[in-house]
């Protein structure tokens, strides 16, 4: 049918869908094995990121920080960042350090470049040439007053191709960007990778180190690292895959950058949520690869496409959703929940993409459905929408729990945050096995709502 799509009537932001860049740059650094984000700014700036982690991953986050006070803002943060980059590698002995900077660096104007190659050079005096070469020292610009934690996110991973991938011989590896996605989501893309006989490089791997194995007899512990993450070599080596592909087209600047530089293809999006974006994904696959599609992923295929016929016309048909959160992810929904042969009545992001609002456009051709859009809004938008414009469930983090529950509308918890309940990170939403995870979640949310106080329903 069609897409309209709706202003923001106001300047102020109430219950905000987004945070700062910063949020999504030390997100990928933390997805790098041995790696530890350097914040430079103040202790705040690192103290709500480890906050907002950890009460969605349930584990702790190893993120240092310069502390700038106010005599930075007169005389500038260079003391600050050679001590901390000197303290980390000293103290931690890391492989990489992704150096974050803040509003407040950017602002004051450090030259954070010249900064990190002063450290350097002080570091080499007191470890020795070799010690200091081996570890990765990247600047990574994440001013917090413009953009989202998804352009952070973004500005991380391309910071990893233009500083530390370096081209050498072919390695007939795949490399994966999958965006701001759960531990759960990059297993089961990492699994349907192994079922197709590709080897990957994620760029960066967040699953272990957000979900790691608590193993105090076996785990390095001074200094402590999670298990996993994405090896130092592994990032130099991407320069040498046969091709790239983002998860996520708003953030695939990283997978441009490695394109332009070493000649490795590219391919952005969409996210795999559901049948056609999963169906997409396996294209890109087999089109950088070569590689065929194996019954088993055909078999797994087949199971949701099996569900969603037992399931989809019986009590799905036609409800109304409400979907909200980072772009890819909502778009992805959209696209799945129309599938499913529900309306995607409202969609709603916290950044100002013109690529969400086309590719919500192709959701409502696709699906026939007449879709409110909301770019660059906030969660009060659609506290607004819904008291005129009622709707059958809502889609997205726990940001909205109160207002679900004022509106007695059922909400479906997906993506980040979500802090008030425990393990959906370790449940995918991506490919076929994630969209049966998914279609299960939202049927057993409509059943509990609207079927259990008619017992009688669920009998015919």
């Amino acid at each position: 049918m069609s897409m309209n799509l709706i202003e923001k009537d106001r300047v102020a932001t109430i219950n905000p869908l987004k945070t700062c860049q910063p949020l999504g740059a030390m997100w990928a650094v933390t997805g790098i094995s041995r790696a530890v984000p350097l914040v430079h700014g103040s202790q705040g700036c690192s103290a709500f990121v480890r906050y907002c982690l950890s009460r969605h991953f349930r584990e702790p986050s190893e993120i240092a920080v310069t502390s700038l006070h106010e005599d930075a803002a007169v005389f500038g943060g260079r003391k600050n960042l050679v001590e901390g980059i000197q303290n980390v590698a000293i103290r931690l002995k890391p492989d990489f350090i992704g150096v974050i900077t803040t509003c407040s660096s950017e602002i004051i104007g450090d030259d954070v470049i010249g900064f990190i190659k002063t450290a350097k050079g002080e570091l080499k005096e007191k470890i020795g040439e070799e010690a200091t070469e081996k570890i990765k020292i990247v600047p990574i610009s994440t001013p917090s007053f413009v953009e989202t934690h998804l352009k952070g996110y973004d500005n991380a991973i391309k910071a990893l191709a233009d500083y530390v991938a370096e081209p050498s011989e072919p390695n007939e590896k795949i490399n994966i960007i999958p965006g701001m996605v759960n531990p759960g989501d990059i297993r089961e893309i990492k699994h349907m990778l192994r079922l197709m006989d590709l080897e990957s490089i994620v760029l960066a791997d967040i699953s272990d180190p957000f979900d790691a194995p608590l193993r105090p007899s076996t785990t390095e512990y001074k200094p402590y690292y999670p298990k996993g993450g994405t090896t130092v070599d592994e990032i130099v080596d991407s320069a040498n895959s046969v091709g790239t592909i983002s998860l996520t087209k708003y953030a695939g600047s990283g997978a441009l950058s490695l394109e332009k530089k070493y000649n490795v293809p590219a391919e952005l999006g969409p996210i795999p949520i559901g049948v056609r974006n999963t169906d997409q994904f396996l294209r890109n696959l087999k089109k950088l690869t070569g590689q065929d599609i194996p019954d088993s992923i055909l078999d797994e295929r087949g199971l949701l496409i099996d569900s969603m016929a037992d399931v989809a016309s019986r009590y799905l048909f036609d409800k109304t959703v409400a979907i909200y959160g980072d772009p890819e992810i909502t778009s992805g929904i959209a696209r799945f929940v129309g599938e499913l042969g529900m309306e995607p009545k409202l969609v709603l992001t916290g950044s100002k993409s013109q690529e969400f609002v086309k590719d919500i456009e192709k959701v409502a051709k696709e699906t026939g459905a007449e879709i409110d859009t909301m770019i660059d809004q906030d969660l009060r938008s659609m506290e607004v929408y819904l008291k005129d414009n009622p709707v059958d469930l809502m889609i997205g983090g726990s940001d909205a729990r109160l207002m679900a529950k004022e509106n007695d509308i059922p909400l479906v918890r997906v993506g980040y945050p979500v802090y008030d309940r425990v393990g959906y990170h370790r449940r995918p939403i991506v490919g076929y096995n994630g969209g049966i995870q998914l279609m299960d979640l939202i049927t057993n949310t409509v059943l509990e709502k609207y079927y259990e106080p008619e017992h009688w329903k669920l009998q015919q």
